[in-house]
């Protein structure tokens, strides 16, 4: 078991479950009509869904704030910082995601008690958004002077919506992320949200990190597949399949929540 994982959520294997938040004001896609409240008792169904269905932990994230920006807004923190208030789990971990700014998540973990965050914090790609290339180096200097040097950095090397520019495979980015950039976990994802990593690659990035951080499963775990992935994967982060239909922007099914905790246990259980 990971120490990272284990001193974070106390279980082998755990399930860090997607709180996808709608979008907010100054976003394309918000809805005035269903304004800052409707937003947030979409959260709150969800959240409650995941928390009595027992995953292990929430990360709060700013999925529909489509097109992605790298440079947050103030109303976008300010609004996450309240939904992230509101309804953060008292007897277990959460986390913060923004898209695409690291600094956000961070200074709304400081701010709301957060234990993670996940982002892209090495490499350089090109992206739908254009050229991704972010700041390893500022980011834990700003997490320094905040005082959340214990807010953990997940760190995905295969960002959704992006290609890395290069030459070096994703062994090699797993093992400079750790030893250069200093990330306390790396996680592998697919193409796109709710899409699936090749498993040969979950096993590239394992085999290259051994046990000096955890490997987690970022996207495409499925009640159908996270039995395989979690024989090399540390831990996963899903959301997509756990909704309605098995899509991304569909409320939490309380019945795809179910049976996919349920692998998980009996998952556990074998390798106990």
């Amino acid at each position: 078991m990971s120490f990272i994982l284990h001193e974070l959520f106390g279980v082998n294997k755990p399930v860090i479950a997607m709180a996808h938040i709608p979008a907010i004001p100054g976003t394309p896609r918000y809805d005035p009509k269903k304004g800052v409240e409707g937003g947030l008792e979409v959260v709150r169904k969800d959240v409650s869904h995941l928390l009595e269905l027992g995953v292990d932990a929430i990360m709060f994230c700013n999925e529909d704030d489509r097109p992605y920006t790298f440079h947050a807004d103030f109303e976008a923190v300010a609004l996450m910082s309240r939904i992230v208030t509101e309804l953060r789990p008292t007897d277990r971990p959460f986390g913060v995601d923004f898209l695409w700014d690291p600094k956000a998540p961070l200074a709304i973990c400081k701010a709301t008690g957060g234990s993670f965050i996940r982002e892209v914090v090495t490499g350089v790609y090109e992206s739908d958004m254009g050229i991704w290339a972010p700041d390893a180096a500022e980011l834990y200097r700003y997490r320094h002077n905040i005082d959340a040097d214990h807010v953990r950095v997940f760190a995905n090397i295969t960002p959704e919506f992006a290609s890395p520019l290069g030459t070096r495979d994703v062994a090699q980015r797993a093992r400079s992320a750790v030893v250069s950039s200093l990330v306390d976990a790396i996680l592998i994802a697919g193409t796109m949200a709710g899409a699936e990593p090749d498993f040969s690659v979950v096993q590239q990035a394992k085999e290259a990190v051994g046990d000096q951080v955890p490997v987690i499963l970022n996207t495409g775990a499925r009640q159908e597949n996270i039995r395989q992935y979690l024989s090399v994967a540390d831990g996963v982060i899903v959301g997509s399949s756990l909704k309605v239909d098995g899509k991304t922007w569909n409320p939490v099914d309380p019945n795809r929540v179910k049976a996919f905790m349920e692998t998980v246990q009996q998952v556990r259980k074998e390798i106990a």
